[in-house]
């Protein structure tokens, strides 16, 4: 194949979103789908070509930027051979930058290391050279780090901030946030200017410290550089500090800093400002907020709904969690277990059962999924209040609900207490289809039996014989339990 020509060092880099506005077949849209792991791209990638259809290094590009941004490194790493090895493409260092990266996050540090050290000289500059340090930093190796990233300072390749901040991250991750405002120091001496983000890991480590004044230091630093844009994200980060410092007063007032520079259509923006007023207990800015997502983001996603209905159950506005509730289904988005679950936990969270029971058996009308985990949920906190007909019907219909090949397993205390109710109140067919459902999951043991007996022997005994011969076949001795329950049985 003939080489079309070397790729912009600043294509892959750049934000790019892919799009097929026209219904048709695109290399993008036969790629695309194939979200399982184990699924390969190369062999789609073949026969795009050998079926004598045209490819060109743009697409590509776009797809390998659309698959890192979800986070498909295995087939963006795919792509990227493909794309080497067929010749269509000279990559440039920027490319092998990004090769490497990927083949760092797919296979480890050691291959990258290994795809580094095959690299021509002439591709071994700051780009590649800060791809391996990402690698090492991601895998929180400090000594291979730290020796990269010297080697870097002494060849010239850290002059910019993100070599700086990739340190931070490591000592931030590795929990050593004492040693981040060092480098912090450290790449202001050597003239390096810190971004917004190397502020922003600042601001963590102080946090992570409990040390307030530094945070409105740095703070009050940013604010005086000519080049640093206040964001919202900063301020935001700042007031979760004060948040759990306890100064309500000041993070109230970052909070409303960081909503003066939030970009209306911003949901994510939103989102974080709402979980925050949660934290501060501060139900009327939550449903303020809410209501302004509401008006300026015309369409929302699971997760707003998500997040929002997180934070009202945090602060047990339950009333206002579920007109939420109530509102979601009408958004057009595809149903999302996760998002009635929020306020069942919440419900079960404080020994509202019957409240939880009632949405899951809404949800079940309406022919929506439930779990098995969630039913069997409801099914204990009943138990545990001693409400066991209530806690038979939630675990009986747990036991009903397919999910895949997924066995749910419940508690034992949960077991033997449904099991010794219904032994003393369920009728004989009851027990014996609980415990037929039952045995499945967590197979057969004496309780089932002395159930099937006691129920047994209250509607008149003319089975026990059976059910002691059954016991036997499936290996479980009679105890001293087994021979009381029997005493009760009316002499024929």
């Amino acid at each position: 194949m003939n080489i079309l020509r070397r790729l912009p060092a600043n294509l892959i880099a750049s934000r790019y979103y892919y799009t097929n506005k026209i219904k048709k077949t695109t290399l993008y849209s036969k790629i695309s789908p194939l979200g399982n792991p184990k699924s390969r791209v190369y062999p789609e990638l073949q026969n795009w070509v050998q079926s004598g259809k045209k490819v060109s290094v743009a697409e590509l590009v776009r797809i390998v930027h659309d698959l890192r941004k979800r986070k498909r490194f295995l087939h963006a790493l795919e792509v990227l051979k493909w794309m080497n090895e067929t010749g269509l493409c000279v990559f440039s260092p920027t490319e092998h930058a990004v090769h490497l990266d990927l083949i760092g996050r797919v296979n480890g540090f050691v291959s990258a290391q290994e795809y580094f050290e095959n690299l021509k000289e002439q591709y071994k500059n700051d780009k590649t050279y800060g791809a391996l340090l990402n690698c090492y930093v991601r895998q929180q190796n400090v000594e291979k780090s730290l020796l990269h990233f010297q080697k870097m300072k002494e060849m010239g390749f850290v002059t910019s901030s993100l070599t700086y901040n990739n340190i931070m991250c490591l000592y931030t991750n590795i929990g050593q946030h004492e040693k981040v405002p060092g480098v912090f120091d450290e790449m202001k001496e050597e003239n390096v200017a810190p971004d917004n983000y190397s502020f922003r890991i600042c601001i963590n480590a102080f946090g992570a410290m409990s040390d307030l004044e530094k945070i409105g230091k740095i703070l009050r630093d940013m604010e005086r550089q000519p080049d640093i844009t206040m964001d919202w994200n900063t301020y935001a980060v700042a007031a979760k500090f004060y948040i759990d410092g306890g100064d309500r007063d000041r993070a109230i007032e970052l909070l409303k800093m960081s909503e003066d520079r939030l970009e209306k259509k911003d949901g994510q923006g939103y989102n974080h400002l709402i979980t925050l007023y949660a934290r501060l207990g501060n139900k009327t800015e939550v449903l303020r907020l809410w209501d302004l997502e509401k008006d300026v983001c015309k369409r929302r996603i699971n997760q707003d709904y998500l997040i929002m209905l997180q934070s009202l159950v945090k602060i047990d506005a339950f009333e206002e969690a579920e007109e939420v509730l109530t509102e979601w289904p009408s958004s057009g988005n595809c149903y999302d277990f996760r998002v009635p679950n929020v306020v069942i936990r919440g419900y079960v969270g404080k020994s509202m059962e019957e409240k939880a029971e009632a949405i899951l058996e809404d949800l079940a009308k309406r022919g929506k999924a439930t779990t098995q985990e969630l039913w069997g949920l409801v099914a204990t906190a009943y138990a545990e209040k001693g409400v066991l007909d209530n806690a038979f019907k939630c675990m009986n219909t747990a036991l009903g609900v397919q999910v895949g090949n997924r066995k749910w397993r419940p508690g034992s205390k949960l077991v033997t207490s449904v099991l010794s109710w219904l032994g003393d109140e369920g009728s004989l067919k009851e027990v014996e289809s609980f415990v037929a459902s039952l045995r499945n999951c967590i197979g057969v043991n004496r309780q089932m039996y002395h159930a099937l007996v006691k129920a047994g022997i209250r509607e008149g005994g003319s089975n026990i014989d059976t059910l002691l011969q059954r016991m036997k076949d499936d290996k479980i001795e009679t105890d001293e339990e087994t021979t009381a329950i029997l005493s009760t049985r009316r002499p024929c």
